[in-house]
């Protein structure tokens, strides 16, 4: 096992009731084949799922260092089944859940990216003052999952 790397000590963003701080589509677009997501799935598998099915629940699991963990075979990656269920509780108790259907999502997903302060955003959005911090964040929780035994 290498040297613990402490986590990154980013500047968080302003989490202040009611703000806006992630936008997410479904179905998503991909040119070579059909999403079987629909917009119920993907909300129900962010707050009942796990981290290595939704970036949100990888990002604000490492937010709340909740110990990403090596599982099953080694190649998924969780916060385990009380890191997991720590989350989806204050998801309950924090996370609110808005939508708007269009025909195109990705379409106005891009362009709220592109014109919105979204710090729980990655994809598209390197011009936000979070996203080396959570990106590195991210990262480092990852490179320390590795370095630990498979969780069963």
């Amino acid at each position: 096992m290498g040297a613990r790397t402490p986590l990154p000590r980013t500047q968080p963003p302003d989490l202040g009731a009611g703000r806006l701080l992630y936008v997410g589509i479904a179905p998503r677009y991909m040119a070579n084949r059909t999403s079987t997501q629909n917009l119920r799935k993907r909300v129900r598998y962010h707050y009942r799922g796990n981290a290595a099915g939704s970036t949100l629940r990888l990002t604000l699991g490492c937010l709340l260092e909740l110990g990403l963990r090596r599982v099953g075979s080694g190649k998924r990656m969780t916060f385990g089944k009380a890191g997991e269920a720590t989350l989806s509780q204050w998801m309950v108790d924090n996370a609110r859940v808005c939508w708007i259907e269009q025909s195109e999502p990705w379409d106005l997903e891009s362009q709220l990216i592109s014109q919105l302060d979204l710090p729980l955003n990655l994809d598209q959005n390197r011009h936000n003052a979070f996203h080396g911090g959570l990106k590195e964040l991210r990262a480092q929780a990852r490179q320390r999952a590795r370095e630990l035994p498979i969780s069963s």
